[in-house]
Formats: structure tokens, C-alpha cells, sequence
């Protein structure tokens, strides 16, 4: 359980190396609970966000040996995956060229999350998170 600003949710965290192969195992992290929780519906972008929360971390976060990933689930059909290290720089969206095979992730997290994604900056490092899943529907 993971205290939040609305309470204790559910969640499941992970400390991975900070190596490419991390990169899978915090996407079998997201597919574990999200069929726990029932939630495959968010499943395929759930796990292509934390894909490339983590890739982002691998590559750029130059400062310590390890990664955390988490996948949080806030309520009725939504979660938050979430990817903490040790860099201070925040990450920022760049455009790639269209021969480029590389910087369209936050692009893509950007896409997949209707632009819900942000940096929390902490003592240590940052968190870098993404909320996927249902919307709240305004009152009627």
C-alpha cells in the first residue's frame, strides 16, 4: 500500500538495476498487477509507459546503480506506473527526426496518457509518473 493524497492504495514496487534488461521486468511488474487487479484493459499501454519511463532512466539517469518502478492503482479503472531514480534533470519531450529510432518516448507516454504524466523532483532524485485508465465522468 502506497500512501497517496486520497488515502492508501493498493501497489506494487520493485527495485531493478539500472540496466536495459530492467526494462522487461518492470513491464512483468505492471502485467502482474494489473491482473490482480483486473485491469488488463490499460494493460498494453500501461506496460509501453513504463517501457519507456524506465528506458528514459536506464539511458539518462546517470547517478546511481538502481531503479525503482511502481504501478499504483487509484480507483475505478486507473492507475499511476511510475519510475523513481537518482538524476535530478527532468526529462523533457524533444522532437526526432523521422529517421531517428530514438527520442519519441515521453511523445509516446504523452499520447497514451492524454498528457496526464509529470516529474515529482525529491531529496534524492525524481519521479518521473504516468495515470492511464478511465477518466471521471463530470457530473451530470
Amino acid at each position: 500500500m502506497i500512501e497517496t493524497g486520497a488515502g492508501r492504495m493498493p501497489a506494487y514496487t520493485e527495485t531493478l538495476p539500472r540496466v536495459a534488461d530492467s526494462v522487461h521486468r518492470g513491464r512483468r511488474l505492471v502485467c502482474l498487477a494489473l491482473d490482480v487487479w483486473g485491469l488488463t484493459g490499460v494493460q498494453d499501454d500501461a506496460e509501453l509507459v513504463v517501457s519507456e519511463l524506465l528506458t528514459n532512466a536506464v539511458l539518462h539517469a546517470r547517478r546511481g546503480d538502481s531503479v525503482r518502478a511502481s504501478v499504483t492503482r487509484l480507483g475505478e479503472g486507473r492507475v499511476r506506473v511510475a519510475v523513481v531514480d537518482l538524476s535530478k534533470d527532468r526529462p523533457a519531450p524533444r522532437d526526432a527526426g523521422g529517421d531517428e529510432e530514438s527520442g519519441r518516448g515521453l511523445e509516446i507516454v504523452g499520447t497514451l496518457t492524454g498528457g496526464q504524466w509529470g516529474v515529482d523532483l525529491l531529496p534524492w532524485g525524481k519521479r518521473v509518473w504516468a495515470t492511464l485508465g478511465l477518466e471521471a465522468k463530470p457530473d451530470e
